[in-house]
């Protein structure tokens, strides 16, 4: 009932956008912040790998041998990539445009950075996220996304029509072939 609710409801539909842009606003500036002032994710890694051990370790081994044996030496990716990851989520939240995929990668993000032992706000914005996930298409009416899916979905539509299972474009099937019946 509540899903039904947070996807269908008008009411809905304006709490999910103030949500939407509160949420793009915190993505977007902190993007910005990284993508200006610099980042180095390095120090970061190497702080959440030391919070793996001890007698209450804030962060599960596994993920620290993740942390340990692909992020730190992959550190430049990430330098890029979460700037440039959070920016894109912020702008996608704030337009409303990919509402649902910008959504599922803020989720995607603020698991990682509580993985890593951070807790911050990124407990209260993923919980937040995950209503815009469910929430899907409703999330996205005030925004963008209200012209942007059906043109897309339309898009998707024609290049499909007149396609067989291989993906090649097929000529029209014949008629039937019909034959006289005689008494």
């Amino acid at each position: 009932m509540f899903n039904n609710w947070l996807r269908t409801n008008k009411v809905a539909m304006w709490l999910l956008t103030i949500v939407r842009i509160y949420l793009g606003y915190q993505w977007m500036t902190h993007g910005i912040e990284k993508l200006t002032k610099g980042f180095d994710a390095g120090g970061f890694l190497q702080g959440a790998i030391a919070k793996s051990t001890g007698e209450n370790p804030a962060v599960q081994a596994w993920w620290a041998s993740f942390l340990q044996h692909a992020a730190l030496p992959g550190v430049k990716f990430f330098n890029v990539l979460i700037p440039a990851g959070e920016f894109l989520v912020g702008l996608g939240l704030i337009l409303g445009t990919f509402t649902t995929f910008a959504a599922l990668m803020a989720v995607v993000m603020n698991t990682a950075f509580l993985f890593s032992g951070t807790v911050s706000t990124n407990a209260q914005m993923l919980l937040l996220e995950i209503f815009l996930v469910v929430a899907a298409a409703n999330a996205g009416k005030i925004g963008l996304d209200r012209w942007v899916m059906p043109f897309l979905r339309g898009l998707f539509k024609r290049n499909q029509a007149g396609r067989g299972d291989g993906g090649e474009t097929q000529a029209p099937a014949p008629a039937p072939f019909k034959t006289r019946h005689t008494a």
